[in-house]
């Protein structure tokens, strides 16, 4: 763990430029709504808090660390952040969203709650939770009160499994396409009433949302994977994580694009779905003004339409060629057709978004049976930087999303042993040369972009 430790640090970086917050998602469409519409109720953290379970001061536990309450309150870094969520709707910035919005008080609103606490029926909550609590145990856990239905007593019990647990309806975190289905309910969107952070919520001053799972879930990490871990549930690959994570994200896209309620807001479509920087440029009205947007060969659509934002796109066209070909060439013909379609109409772009999402439907199906191979890491790495692929980080969010993966796989890579440590520290620079080139998004620098990543690539080439 050591070494992942230490290139979490690097990762935080990116977090910053997040804002790591939680968005305003759990959708009726996905199975991961399991662990907030479960009938099971929620006891609240202070259930899980005694010192014999996950309330100690120290991780001096025989089986699992028993600090985890701790870690997740820490006060100063992204490990606590979901504690932290609840009390983020009554600072000032958050009610002068709330009054923009005219919902009243922040900390009462459910467009809110939805994602900022556990909000869940009165009905299932019990004596001692509290939705103060932020996001809590259960949030992503599921509720584990229910008497002899429910998994709080029998998650401790001398015997029991990890399997007999998720059957009383804890929730199957260490699946990756059920971790990732579950934090996109927050960290993206979902069709729930309140959980989709839309243009006007942005525009009234939420954060912009950004989310990659495997980065997202390094810098939440509060449990170890040791031996004992690794019998109960496996060890995580993270790789597999990430691409599943992006193939996931992409589904959920393109499935709330195409609810009638989300897809459009009156006479405009939803904002939400675009690249904000395709609009929000620079104008210039001299005459001899160049064009401030660059030219994308991943997007066929005419001069002065809005993208659609392709930030999963780039990067599961990367994962493809390397894990499923015979998958790529359909997925980036369909990803071309939906942009294409765009500027047809809205019928046309619901038909191109159907067949783009089957196709990412299939990846995340070849990506969650993969075994991700130290070759086949390194192979997504070199495609996330190659010229086929880098001439498409025209815009800041797919930059992100690049400089992010570098990162995360350069990180996998270490803390599966495949990488020796020592050996991956001159990367860094490079790495972090990227990270500046997209830490502010009206600065955002394209061509050091690119420059930074492809030497950070070339880099980690060498290593192989």
């Amino acid at each position: 763990m050591a070494g992942k430790a230490k290139w979490a640090i690097g990762l935080a970086a990116l977090a910053a430029i997040a804002g790591f917050s939680v968005g305003i998602g759990q959708g009726a469409d996905t199975p991961a709504v399991a662990a907030q519409t479960s009938s099971n109720t929620h006891v609240g953290v202070a259930s899980c808090g005694g010192t014999t379970c996950h309330g100690r001061q120290e991780a001096d536990g025989a089986v699992v660390r028993q600090d985890e309450l701790m870690r997740w309150q820490e006060p100063s870094s992204a490990t606590g952040s979901h504690s932290r969520a609840f009390a983020i709707l009554t600072n000032p910035r958050s009610q002068r969203i709330a009054n923009r919005l005219g919902i009243g008080n922040a900390s009462s609103a459910p467009m809110c709650l939805g994602c900022h606490t556990d909000y869940v029926p009165a009905t299932q909550r019990g004596p001692r939770f509290q939705m103060s609590e932020g996001v809590g145990c259960e949030a992503c856990h599921g509720g584990a009160g229910g008497g002899d239905r429910g998994w709080l007593a029998s998650h401790y019990a001398v015997g029991n499994t990890h399997s007999r647990n998720v059957s009383r309806g804890l929730y199957p975190l260490d699946n990756a396409r059920a971790r990732a289905s579950l934090c996109l309910n927050c960290h993206f969107g979902s069709a729930s009433e309140n959980q989709f952070v839309n243009h006007r919520i942005m525009a009234a001053g939420h954060p912009r949302i950004v989310f990659e799972l495997d980065l997202f879930s390094t810098l939440q990490q509060h449990w170890d994977e040791d031996g004992d871990y690794a019998r109960r549930k496996g060890r995580t690959n993270h790789v597999r994580m990430w691409a599943v994570g992006q193939a996931t994200a992409l589904e959920r896209s393109l499935t709330l694009f195409q609810n009638q309620r989300l897809g459009t807001e009156g006479l405009f479509p939803e904002f939400y779905f675009f690249d904000c920087h395709t609009c929000h440029r620079r104008i210039y009205d001299n005459p001899n003004a160049q064009p401030t947007g660059m030219p994308n060969p991943g997007r066929p659509i005419p001069s002065g339409f809005p993208a659609y934002q392709d930030e999963n796109m780039i990067m599961l066209s990367a994962a493809a060629r390397v894990i499923a070909p015979g998958v790529a060439a359909d997925f980036d013909r369909d990803s071309r057709a939906f942009h294409g379609a765009m500027a047809q109409g809205r019928s046309a772009a619901l038909e191109a978004a159907a067949r783009l999402r089957a196709s990412a439907g299939r990846l995340g199906d070849a990506f969650a049976g993969a075994s991700f191979t130290r070759d086949q890491s390194f192979a997504i790495i070199d495609a996330v930087a190659s010229g086929a692929i880098a001439e498409r980080y025209t815009d800041y969010e797919g930059s992100v999303q690049a400089v992010m993966a570098t990162d995360t796989l350069l990180n996998a890579l270490v803390s599966q042993g495949t990488v020796n440590e020592s050996a991956v520290g001159g990367i860094r620079a490079d790495i972090n040369a990227a990270y500046a080139a997209v830490r502010e998004p009206n600065s955002y620098r394209p061509t050091e972009f690119r420059a930074a990543l492809g030497r950070a690539a070339a880099a980690i080439r060498r290593l192989r």
